[in-house]
């Protein structure tokens, strides 16, 4: 079992790959860098191999696939995840990962917004989209995170062998942060200074496309981890709306003994039939949501005596 295994996903990073590996290298001595190459056209792999790193490829598109290779094929004490961009300075690994290897955390982010990255970053609507994912996530999920989509984490073992990477893309970093928030793992948040792209390197993100898949992301993940709050507020909407048109049929029923608007009348009870229906789905996908969150701690002690035999070796 590596101490630290710094992963790099790549995807046509050939001008910032070798800087980013040498960084790390001298910041983070006894580690052992990964590279995952997905698929770039250029020469990240050949590039990335002369400057020492262990190279491997994955052939599905997105960094979800990518990550999910790299958390199935590699045992570490502590996981360093951050792009090849060359935007995070390695200077703060070392103290990331100590956190990690102390036991004091099981996930660990690098905090972008909280020191240069708004100043930094030239893309005015990629910081609104990390704002308003960050103002999402911290009020649906009652948690204090300091930045949702930042790449540059560091994990422990139990953090990387329990979680399911589900998404395809960019959506990875908002699922990691709530897995870790509503699995109540351990996660602190350190300062990193940020740095944009330099001149020549692009992008992979796409600002509108990427950030709508990011909300609907975390809309999905509110169903499946918050059914009962998911399902409820349905309910109360959808027996709202029956209200306001029952009310002014059954108004003019009681003024004329009338119906004259029956169609509506028939809706409204279907509208509270479909309330009643969420509301009980509620009920029934929260209780096994709770037991999937006994497994979910049962399945821990496995992992960690998986861990225990992992270090011996």
């Amino acid at each position: 079992m590596d101490k630290i295994a710094v992963l790099i996903p790549c995807y046509n990073e050939e001008k910032t790959i070798a800087k980013v590996i040498e960084d790390f290298k001298k910041s983070l001595p006894d580690a052992i860098v990964y590279v995952y190459d997905n698929n770039s056209s250029d020469n990240t792999a050949e590039i990335a191999k002369k400057s020492g790193a262990v190279v491997r490829r994955e052939t599905q598109q997105g960094k979800g696939f990518v990550l999910r290779r790299m958390f199935r094929e590699i045992n570490a004490r502590c996981y360093l995840l951050v792009d090849g961009d060359d935007t995070y300075p390695a200077q703060s690994a070392p103290e990331m990962c100590a956190e990690i290897l102390s036991g004091r955390a099981d996930m660990v982010v690098g905090d972008r917004l909280s020191t240069t990255y708004y100043k930094e970053n030239k893309r005015s609507f990629h910081g609104f989209g990390n704002s308003l994912v960050k103002f999402f996530i911290n009020k649906l999920f009652a948690s204090k995170i300091s930045d949702v989509m930042t790449g540059y984490r560091a994990m422990s073992y139990l953090f990387v062998k329990s979680f399911p990477v589900l998404s395809r893309g960019f959506e990875i970093e908002t699922e990691m942060t709530i897995h870790a928030v509503e699995k109540k793992l351990a996660v602190l948040s350190v300062p990193v200074e940020y740095r944009d792209r330099p001149e020549g390197s692009v992008s992979k993100l796409n600002t509108f496309t990427d950030g709508f898949k990011v909300i609907i992301s975390i809309f999905r993940l509110y169903k499946n981890y918050k059914p009962f709050y998911f399902f409820g507020i349905l309910s109360a909407l959808l027996f709202s709306i029956a209200l306001a048109f029952f009310i002014p049929v059954f108004i003019t029923y009681i003024n004329t003994s009338q119906v004259p608007k029956f169609p509506t009348l028939i809706v409204c009870g279907f509208s509270i039939i479909a309330s009643i229906q969420c509301l009980f789905s509620g009920f029934i996908l929260s209780t096994a949501n709770q037991k999937n969150l006994q497994d979910f701690e049962l399945r821990l002690y496995d992992i960690y005596k998986e861990y225990l035999e992992n270090e011996k070796i």
